[in-house]
């Protein structure tokens, strides 16, 4: 098994860096022995979750690592960017929500899709959203 610790940094500036993200993640949740439903459930949500970092964030990075709480083994992504930030994250969170150049899932999918969802964004700052999704 992959220990615990930083696997993976990814500079997110073109679309193929969106691909990168995707393998690398598939490839850990993979090692970990996530579920096939559990694995495409993440590499769903950070897919999104990268494109808006490129679209919306104007580039970034992530990183992507294995992590555990003593319990259970997860893969964590990490997606940062020093972009405009979310004026209003209430609409941003909200179902059904999407500006439409997605993959239509917005912020709201992705994190019905991940165990764990966290986001930090201010006006003029940018956005950072950790995810994490735990083995079963």
């Amino acid at each position: 098994m992959t220990p615990a610790g930083v696997v993976d940094e990814i500079p997110i500036v073109t679309d193929s860096d969106v691909v990168r993200v995707r393998q690398s993640v598939r490839s850990l949740a993979q090692q970990i022995k996530l579920s096939l439903v559990d694995q495409t459930k993440l590499v769903t949500a950070t897919s999104e979750l990268a494109r808006n970092t490129l679209v919306y964030g104007r580039g970034g990075h992530a990183r992507i690592e294995v992590v555990t709480d003593g319990r259970r083994t997860g893969v964590k992504a990490l997606f940062h960017d020093e972009g405009p930030g979310i004026p209003d994250t209430d609409l941003a969170l909200a179902d059904g929500w999407s500006s439409g150049k997605g993959l239509g899932l917005g912020l709201s999918g992705a994190r019905r899709l991940v165990d764990e969802f966290v986001l930090d964004t201010e006006v003029g700052r940018g956005t950072e959203v950790t995810v994490v999704k735990w083995s079963r």
